[in-house]
């Protein structure tokens, strides 16, 4: 598997594909780059070159368990390092939840880098109530049940990989507890995501997925960012499975959103001079 030294860290990624057309996927909390598998393959056969990439503390990149090692600036210059490396000047940034968040940052760090974007979920201002419910217990549990969470994890890597959505589920049992809850709590303690007075200003084209019923992704938050960023597009997928188990039509909308992005002018123009034609 490639990978690459970042501030001493090592950062695994994944390549499929070739051409000039680079595409990043980032993978949501706790999960990693596997998750973006088929869709990977699938890009890739529309003429894409995929990179994905385990961020710290996740898959087979380096795992520190002290929470100083996490927070959303921090992941954001992994990516930003990856085109580094792979001497790339720009790409299409993209991901899931933990990846959506990933990528705006990325956008608001180094918006020269960033051709355009694809989020699925984000995790924004309405989502606050949803992160607490759900993840001060995972919290609780991996730092004052570790021995627990520790056997569960070594049994859990014994399962074969099968299908993506049940491997989906089985990553966040497989993760070492130490370095999963210092992930988590260096998300709790830094900002989760760029401030609205930031993302208003980015003006990379950009494709939003969001659903309905869903507490830690609220459709709201996807509305908002479509709101906010002056050449987005909305895509209501009609749960968040379809992406999973039924995914033609979502495949088919970002392969169209990549042909359009590569055939426009570059992200860093203004809005005005040509990329309005993705609202």
């Amino acid at each position: 598997m490639p990978e690459f030294q970042h501030q001493g860290r090592r950062i695994s990624y994944e390549e499929t594909g070739e051409g000039d057309r680079l595409l990043v996927l980032v993978h949501g909390v706790l999960v990693n780059k596997h998750m973006f598998d088929r869709l990977g393959s699938v890009m890739a056969a529309h003429g894409n070159r995929v990179v994905t990439v385990d961020l710290l503390g996740h898959g087979e990149s380096d795992r520190p368990p002290e929470m100083v090692n996490y927070s959303m600036t921090f992941f954001a210059e992994q990516v930003i390092a990856l085109l580094d490396h792979l001497e790339a000047s720009e790409a299409v940034v993209g991901g899931t939840s933990l990846g959506a968040n990933t990528a705006l940052t990325v956008a608001r760090m180094a918006p020269e880098r960033v051709r355009g974007m694809m989020i699925e979920m984000p995790v924004l201002d309405s989502a606050l109530l949803g992160v607490t419910v759900i993840f001060t217990p995972l919290l609780l549990a991996l730092r004052f049940g570790e021995p627990v969470m520790k056997v569960t994890a070594s049994l859990a890597r014994r399962v074969p990989r099968t299908h993506p959505l049940v491997d989906l589920w089985l990553d966040l049992a497989r993760s070492d507890p130490r370095p999963a809850a210092a992930v988590l709590e260096g998300l709790f303690l830094g900002p989760g995501a760029p401030h609205h007075d930031e993302r208003v200003k980015l003006r990379q084209p950009t494709l939003v997925i969001g659903h309905r019923a869903d507490p830690l992704h609220p459709f709201s938050d996807s509305g908002m960012l479509v709101e906010e960023l002056p050449n987005a597009r909305m895509i209501e997928a009609n749960s968040i499975l379809e992406w999973r188990i039924s995914p033609g039509r979502l495949d088919r909308e970002l392969a169209i959103f990549l042909e359009e992005v590569w055939a426009e002018a570059p992200a860093a123009m203004p809005a005005e001079e040509g990329l309005s034609t993705l609202r």
